[in-house]
């Protein structure tokens, strides 16, 4: 067994090393690293479920003002719930279904300005673009600073992989967290009704410190923006690389939502995340003593043959339900009914405006994230479609 999370060749294509994982070690520890890697879809969903035995502590702070702060996701009952809960007024269900004309509208901005030149990188020129200047508008920052946030959003991201560059992260951080406690500032002299402007309301009335506001702002930027970016890169190299399946849902766009469900399953934007053991625990056969680092793996249990007969097939008729990519229990993906959303209307849309697509580069260059999987970049060259939109 060779599996290593930040071992380039296995960030490459870590799926058949998953699939021997499971087979083989389902409970595996990681030589020089001493993380458990937790890999059957049954032992993933239980690592998930059970925050009491699994703590997410001890990952994703900042020093802010001063203090050590964690982001929601690395915090546990009872401050989990109280922020949870706290954050759920401002992203609502019937926020994220105001958003679609928004979302419409944008999507045909920009495919405004890449149907007519044949080619495009469909990271840089729409998959990042559209969920920064969502999120962006959700916060309530100008359009004009959405090139900072991608900055400090890949500043985050990058601080993830093995190929740490603390001091320019840093500096990163502190212009971010500097220009969230100006706007912060900002809403508490003009109240606003977005999202930063009802966190600092919760601010006001005590439920919530400037630094949480801060935390979970820089959350919502990173989740939201990179979340949604590397699942439109990934569905589209799955449709390219399964061109049967890009036509039956071109001619079947009632299977749009369900592609998208599909690429999530088939390969999640987010691979793992950290968690702890409070107390000695036994999982596939191997005890986990109390304290030991172990990840659950989202990518293994979405490809695990015991849930998902034929699991290394795309399949965009498949039914999905259950999946894992945007993780399961108390720290179930805020954002997800945005990500799907925004997906949905993107693959609906290329569809639509874009014929014969195909891949124009040789090989794809993945991002530097154990955490995270998505092209960097994905050259496309198409036809604008001469069927009306």
């Amino acid at each position: 067994m060779d599996y290593n999370p930040l071992n380039p060749e296995v960030r490459k294509d870590p799926y058949p090393h998953y699939e021997a994982l499971r087979r083989d070690a389902p409970a595996y520890q990681v030589p020089d690293l001493g993380i458990y890697a937790i890999s059957r879809y049954d032992d993933v969903a239980f690592v998930l479920n059970n925050p009491a035995i699994f703590s997410s502590t001890g990952y994703g702070t900042n020093e802010i003002n001063g203090q050590e702060t964690a982001m929601m996701i690395s915090v546990d009952p009872p401050d989990h719930t109280r922020l949870r809960n706290l954050v759920n007024r401002a992203f609502t269900p019937r926020m994220v279904a105001d958003l679609e004309p928004r979302i419409r509208e944008l999507v045909a901005e920009l495919l405004d300005g890449i149907a007519p030149r044949g080619e495009m990188d469909l990271i840089a020129d729409f998959a990042v673009p559209l969920p920064v200047t969502i999120i962006a508008e959700i916060l309530g920052v100008p359009a004009e600073d959405k090139e900072d946030f991608k900055r400090w959003s890949d500043s985050v991201v990058n601080n993830m992989g093995p190929h740490q560059n603390s001091e320019e992260h840093e500096r990163q951080m502190d212009a971010f967290i500097a220009y969230l406690h100006d706007a912060i500032e900002q809403r508490r002299r003009q109240p606003g009704d977005d999202m930063l402007g009802t966190l600092v309301k919760a601010e006001a009335d005590t439920t919530l410190t400037e630094n949480e506001v801060i935390m979970f702002a820089i959350l919502l930027l990173v989740a939201g923006n990179e979340t949604t970016t590397n699942l439109i890169g990934n569905m589209m190299r799955a449709l390219l690389a399964n061109p049967d399946r890009m036509e039956l849902v071109r001619n079947d766009r009632s299977l749009v939502q369900n592609t998208v469900e599909e690429a999530l399953r088939y390969d999640a934007p987010v691979q793992l995340l950290p968690r702890q053991t409070t107390r000695d625990v036994e999982i596939g056969g191997t005890t986990i003593p109390a304290g030991a680092p172990l990840v659950p793996i989202f990518g293994s249990a979405n490809r695990d043959e015991r849930r998902y007969p034929d699991a290394q097939r795309f399949d965009v008729t498949r039914n999905t339900q259950g999946h894992l990519a945007f993780g399961h229990g108390i720290h179930f993906c805020l954002g997800a009914p945005l990500a799907r959303l925004e997906a949905s209307i993107a693959l609906e849309a290329i569809l639509a405006r874009l014929d014969n697509i195909a891949l124009d580069q040789d090989e794809v260059e993945l991002i530097g994230s154990p955490f995270l999987r998505g092209p960097k970049r994905l050259q496309l060259a198409f036809e604008p479609s001469k069927v009306e939109a």
